[in-house]
């Protein structure tokens, strides 16, 4: 494996894991919570959608539908939501497109690489177009 990749693969994973490990350290749920039978669930956006108030109301409106309710919001990338168990009864009486337990929004993470790499393999290309014609 290319050493660079390997170093960007190795970085991506310990970040991901430092990330699950704030997300239980700013999680904890109480004894009235978890007694009371609830679900949680941390919605995730790659872009930063939600430093957008609008994106916010977005996302907040079609979890509702679900039975989610917003708990917090960490930072533009996370947002925690709650809802009672007794609500996954109800999953199967909503429409197809719905997903009670998606946690991403908007693009992926994969998405958002293949993008950039995209982006990144276009420019090279022209660049190397531009080196060749001006030649």
């Amino acid at each position: 494996m290319n050493p660079a990749i390997h170093a960007g693969s190795s970085a991506a994973h310990q970040a991901a894991k430092q990330k699950q490990q704030e997300e239980e350290e700013m999680t904890p749920y109480n004894d009235k919570e978890l007694d009371n039978d609830w679900e949680f669930k941390i919605m995730r956006s790659s872009t930063g959608a939600f430093s957008k108030r609008e994106k916010i109301d977005q996302v907040v409106s079609e979890e509702a539908a679900s039975g989610w309710v917003m708990v917090e919001k960490f930072d533009d990338n996370r947002i925690r939501f709650k809802r009672p168990a007794a609500a996954k009864r109800n999953d199967f009486n909503l429409p197809q497109h719905i997903n009670p337990y998606r946690t991403s929004f908007g693009m992926s993470d994969a998405g958002l690489a293949f993008t950039i790499m995209g982006a990144i393999a276009l420019a090279g290309g022209l660049i190397f177009l531009l080196v060749t014609l001006l030649s």
